[in-house]
């Protein structure tokens, strides 16, 4: 159980060893963040739009971890919770021909997080990311971090510098 307290500012905390390896890689680079917690329901359909609803948050902000096959490579693709992810585009911004949603369990082995928990930041394995272009309309964006009921707010910026993201148009 994912354990949280009031911090400055009204967000959440983790308390002390209670992080994931995405919180743990933004306070050892010292990255300007928040972390939010909820009470996730496993009954709800979509783990994104229950953080958005949840947090009070615009969906339009909240983003959500999507691993796709690109041509035998796992690729990362991060896009708005109120979005899909448009396989072709994904497989063009990183030089592919052909994309399909990656096996879960691929995804979960190649990740170290577990479905409806995949945190872009952080991963066992240092996939290709590519981060939508909608996140730079905003100031802070949240994605997941690295649990359910686990979300990271931070600068589009950061993120695509922490995790070596191309930014391209992947939503649809």
């Amino acid at each position: 159980m994912l354990h949280s307290g009031r911090g400055a500012g009204g967000y959440d905390l983790l308390v002390a060893g209670k992080g994931t390896p995405a919180t743990a890689l933004l306070s050892k680079q010292r990255i300007d963040h928040k972390v939010h917690t909820y009470e996730h329901d496993p009954r709800h359909e979509s783990y994104g739009t229950e953080a958005a609803e949840a947090l009070g948050v615009a969906p339009e902000r909240v983003f959500k971890t999507l691993v796709a096959d690109v041509g035998g490579q796992l690729t990362v693709g991060v896009v708005p919770v109120t979005a899909q992810l448009d396989l072709k585009a994904l497989a063009a911004a990183v030089g592919g021909k052909k994309a399909r949603m990656a096996d879960p369990a691929a995804a979960q082995r190649a990740t170290g997080y577990v479905v409806g928990g995949i945190s872009p930041l952080g991963q066992r394995a240092r996939l290709p990311v590519v981060l939508d272009a909608s996140a730079q309309r905003f100031d802070t964006v949240l994605c997941s971090g690295g649990r359910r009921g686990l979300e990271i707010e931070l600068a589009p910026a950061d993120l695509v510098r922490l995790t070596g993201a191309t930014v391209a148009a992947i939503a649809c």
